[in-house]
Formats: structure tokens, C-alpha cells, sequence
């Protein structure tokens, strides 16, 4: 049951479709892009749960889609980053990822 956990998880969250390739190096990069990302899908929830935070992975995504960063390029060469205030959901998941990865 955990590989076809595995296959809805790619088809449903991580929202991978069939993809038809016929060179055998865009079927293996197709095939470790998948096995990557499922990779990161279960390491991150692995990190919200070991953290004891309640929030599953794709309530953890919703909350990073709706982050915002600004990103300053002045004229002399310096370039600024500047994170917008985040809710406390957010701050929670960022904490899980700095301390997690």
C-alpha cells in the first residue's frame, strides 16, 4: 500500500501527469524529477511531523504560496531581499524548515 500511496501522492499532490517521451534521457530525467520531488514531498512532511506542528504538507504549501518577497536592485550594484511580514502559520513552517534542512 505504500508504493500506491506513493503513486497518488505524485499524481494528485505533487500534480504529476504521464508525460510521453520517446528519448531515453528525457523518460530518466522525467523519472528522477518524479522520484526527487517525492523525495522532498516526504522529507518535509517527515520535518512538520517530527516538529509537532498539526500542519500537513499541503496546508504547509497553501501557506508558502501566499509568501512574498521583494527584491531591491539599486543602482550603485547592491541588491536587497526583503521578506514580507508573514502570519504565524508561516513563521512556524519557516522555523521547521530552517531547522529541519
Amino acid at each position: 500500500w505504500m508504493i500506491e500511496k506513493a503513486f497518488r501522492i505524485s499524481k494528485t499532490d505533487l500534480k504529476i501527469r504521464p508525460i510521453y517521451h520517446r528519448l531515453r534521457e528525457r523518460i530518466e530525467a522525467h523519472i528522477c524529477i518524479s522520484f526527487v520531488s517525492y523525495l522532498i514531498f516526504k522529507e518535509f512532511e517527515r520535518a512538520l511531523k517530527d516538529s509537532n506542528t498539526n500542519i500537513s504538507v499541503n496546508q504547509a504549501v497553501k501557506q508558502i504560496n501566499k509568501m512574498h518577497e521583494v527584491y531591491f536592485q539599486y543602482s550603485n550594484g547592491n541588491n536587497q531581499r526583503i521578506l514580507l511580514k508573514n502570519n504565524s502559520t508561516q513563521e512556524l513552517i519557516m522555523e521547521v524548515v530552517n531547522n529541519s534542512f
